[in-house]
């Protein structure tokens, strides 16, 4: 049975919720942050890739970037419509897997990639490897020479502080592909739905190398939980990590 569409099922659910998250509470520092560490101007095009509700691009649209935001989840998207409307700014919304979304070549000036909007997120079928290579992939193709990018992705570190031989053995993670399996419930029409979902984790030199692979050239790797965004080196039991790559311009 293909499990394909689990993501996007879950995440039309959780649309509605995914706003009352506490990691979505500085929605305003995260964006001063991506400003200041990709050099954004007003002008500039900003590819969001698993845009969720839009909290980065509608923001970074009030700043005067013209944004794109592309994520799985029609119900995601409406939420992301309603806030651009509230806040009074355009933001061009696409509906598309992101291991499948190819703008033509060199359209965007930056692209950020975060909260495990696309990126880490697998559903059973899914190659560990070849899932977030492909975004990585597409988003390299779709920036400009020198365009930059800034990627938030799971903590393996943490990962694997957290599990116990028990994990293992339950099958709850995995060390082979750094994954963990869980089951995700919400309310839907005619009663609670639920779906059984994989999350990959990193180490940062494995994020390191994708990213090479994909053509980038790495500047940095830090500590990226959402919340505490900050140019210092990640922490082993912090939730996630940040790269800070660039496309290089020839």
């Amino acid at each position: 049975m293909s499990h394909s569409h689990d993501w996007e099922a879950f995440f039309d659910g959780h649309a509605p919720e995914y706003m009352f998250n506490a990691f979505t509470a500085n929605t305003l520092s995260e964006v001063d942050f991506i400003i200041d560490v990709l050099g954004l101007e007003a002008g500039q095009r900003v590819l969001d890739v698993g845009c969720g509700t839009g909290r980065h691009s509608v923001e970074l649209a009030r700043r005067g970037c013209l944004v794109t935001g592309i994520d799985l989840s029609a119900g995601m998207l409406e939420q992301a419509c309603a806030a651009a409307r509230r806040a009074g700014v355009e933001v061009e919304w696409i509906k598309a897997d992101a291991t499948q979304y190819q703008p033509s070549g060199g359209t965007f000036d930056a692209a950020v990639c975060l909260c495990e909007g696309a990126f880490s997120l697998l559903t059973l079928d899914d190659d560990p490897i070849e899932h977030d290579l492909a975004i990585l992939r597409n988003i390299h193709r779709a920036l400009v020479p020198g365009g930059g990018f800034l990627l938030t992705a799971i903590n393996g570190l943490w990962h694997i502080r957290c599990a116990t031989l028990d994990d293992v053995d339950q099958g709850r993670f995995d060390p082979q592909t750094m994954t963990e399996t869980i089951e995700l419930a919400w309310e839907a029409e005619g009663g609670l739905r639920s779906v059984t979902v994989r999350e990959r984790g990193y180490t940062p030199t494995e994020l390191q190398i994708l990213c090479r692979m994909a053509g980038f050239e790495v500047r940095h790797v830090w500590g990226g939980s959402a919340g505490a965004w900050r140019r210092e080196p990640v922490q082993m039991d912090e939730m996630e990590i940040m790269v800070v790559a660039e496309k290089p311009e020839c």
